[in-house]
């Protein structure tokens, strides 16, 4: 029978974590994850990606001289995220003493099971951080005792205010208006955009954008893949829909829901990534490195490792990253525009945008 020590060793913990398939969160297609060896990252805040113009020059004259545009960096420490949970006196008992053979793979699955909740309540709270990045363009964070305020830079004229859920909303023509804003600040057309269903079901059911694709007095009922064929004929962004939901637990232990991605955002991008999902280093994987019987280069972004308190007698199993998301295609003069309607709805469904 398995002793505790033996089922989580740092190689053991290691291995596992790496071989674990997990479902891919949206931000980590858009913000893919990088790993660094520093403890904060350079943010860049800069200038419009167009190009400058040279002049004319008569022959044997001086050739103009070019400049490079400055861009604004700043230093910011990456956030320490970590969870970790305890077995008991009892569970402890029971693993290295079980009745039977039932109660033995009953234990053992529990802690594996509690490896698998804490990697995955550290990916969430990276997830939040994308999103809100996403969503808001800033990150606002005050948590046990740290603190960031992020400006990511999306400018004052890439964001509007809008109502699709009432009235004579006029979709087709807001689209079309914040996509020539970002084409004369920016040269680029976004090519996605990102929402809720409850957004894109206001769109589907809008009766201007149902005539221009069926005829007036159609009863067909627009499919969101008809919908996207129609926009890219107007040149419009491909809509896809994030609704993916996570819970968070309170000071007494009371669990809510909450979504990654606002369900009022409706957010237009260009293709490719948006940034990078900066994992750093942790006390705890330098720690390990002291460890000449662990595979250091299989650590992965989200470390865990276990350790044992006296009194009361506990094992501890926690995970624990550094991460931060950087967002540089935010920065003035790049394509990302957030368009937000007011109102509520269901969470119904998830789509996936494509990183190209």
């Amino acid at each position: 029978m398995p002793r505790v020590e033996e089922l989580l060793t740092p190689q053991e913990l290691i291995d596992y974590t790496k071989e674990r398939q997990t479902e891919a969160y949206m931000g980590e297609l858009l913000f893919p994850e990088r790993k660094t060896e520093a403890m904060e990252i350079k943010m860049i805040k800069g200038a419009s990606d167009l190009p400058v113009s040279a002049h004319i020059h008569a022959f044997d004259t001086e050739t103009e001289l070019g400049s490079r545009e400055g861009a604004d960096y700043s230093m910011q420490d990456l956030a320490l995220i970590k969870r970790k949970i305890r077995l008991g006196e009892k569970e402890i008992i029971a693993l290295e003493s079980p009745r039977n053979d039932q109660e033995e793979a009953e234990m053992v699955r529990k802690i594996y099971s509690d490896v698998d909740n804490l990697v995955a309540g550290v990916k969430t709270r990276v997830e939040c951080l994308r999103m809100e990045a996403l969503s808001t363009g800033k990150l606002s964070i005050n948590e046990n005792g740290f603190k960031a305020s992020i400006d990511y830079g999306i400018p004052s004229t890439h964001k509007a205010d809008k109502t699709w859920g009432s009235g004579d909303p006029t979709i087709l023509e807001d689209m079309d208006a914040f996509v020539d804003r970002i084409v004369k600040d920016t040269g680029f057309t976004p090519t996605r955009a990102l929402t809720s269903k409850t957004n894109l079901n206001r769109i589907l059911r809008d009766h201007r954008i149902r005539a221009a694709i069926y005829g007036m007095n159609s009863d067909r009922v627009l499919t969101r893949a008809e919908l996207n064929a129609f926009l890219a004929q107007q040149s419009l962004p491909q809509i896809a829909i994030y609704d993916k939901q996570y819970r968070q637990q309170d000071a007494k232990g009371k669990y809510s829901s909450a979504r990654f991605l606002p369900e009022s955002a409706f957010i237009m991008m260009p293709d490719g990534k948006l940034g990078d999902t900066f994992y750093g280093l942790t006390a705890e994987e330098l720690e390990l490195r002291k460890n000449p019987d662990v595979d250091v280069s299989a650590v992965g972004n989200i470390v865990v490792v276990q350790y044992d308190t006296v009194d009361p007698v506990g094992r501890w199993i926690k995970a624990v990253a550094t991460a931060m998301p950087s967002f540089p295609v935010c920065r003035p003069g790049i394509h990302c525009y957030h368009f937000v309607r007011r109102g509520h709805g269901p969470n119904e469904a998830e789509g996936v945008i494509g990183d190209t």
